[in-house]
């Protein structure tokens, strides 16, 4: 085989850019047991690779990948803002949030989540850091139209699915439209 055949193969097996690495983003779809809906969103340098690691632990867990589009129907991509809650007027951030664009605002623990259309995240962001309020995080994320109720076990089984599949390194993040009870976290929690 000619010299030159050699190094192209080597190239575009290296990904021919200066460093030779290639990064894809990959959103996987498949269903957990009892037809949970699940979406992996990955970033890989070897699609082969993590297919098949995605697959080993659906299968696993007794689900299955689903082909593109068959899941992702069932979800709507919003952004995430996780404003810290400490010393804020909910008032006010609600005002802010929702001049800017926001859907939802959401009090949690010592944080308020604010969810937004795709289209209007970076700006209602922008918009709250100005008004002064400081973000712990933020970004792009799968929300379920509908969530799917299972019992206390198939919930767990579920569970334990999507802790395996962040588990893996090319894993970004995981969604589901799984409705997660406290009795199923605590089952969880303990295994």
């Amino acid at each position: 085989m000619p010299k030159d055949n050699i190094e192209r193969a080597v190239q575009r097996g290296a990904g021919g850019g200066d460093d030779g690495i290639v990064m894809e983003e990959i959103t996987y779809e498949g269903y957990g047991p009892e037809g949970v809906a699940i979406l992996v969103d990955a970033l890989t340098d070897n699609k082969n690779r993590t297919l098949g690691d995605v697959k080993r632990i659906f299968n696993k867990a007794g689900g299955n990948m689903a082909s593109a589009g068959s899941v992702s129907w069932q979800f709507e991509q919003k952004g995430y803002i996780l404003v810290d809650g400490a010393g804020v007027n909910p008032d006010d951030l609600f005002m802010a949030a929702a001049d800017a664009g926001a859907d939802d605002v959401v009090p949690e623990d010592d944080a308020v989540a604010i969810y937004t259309p795709r289209e209007q995240f970076g700006a209602v962001e922008l918009a709250l850091v100005h008004a002064g309020y400081t973000i712990s995080d933020s970004s792009l994320k799968w929300v379920s139209k509908n969530e799917s109720e299972v019992s206390v076990e198939r919930a767990v089984q579920n569970l334990k699915l999507m802790s395996d599949l962040e588990e893996l390194d090319d894993v970004q993040g995981v969604s589901s439209n799984l409705m997660i009870t406290d009795e199923a976290l605590e089952v969880f929690d303990t295994q």
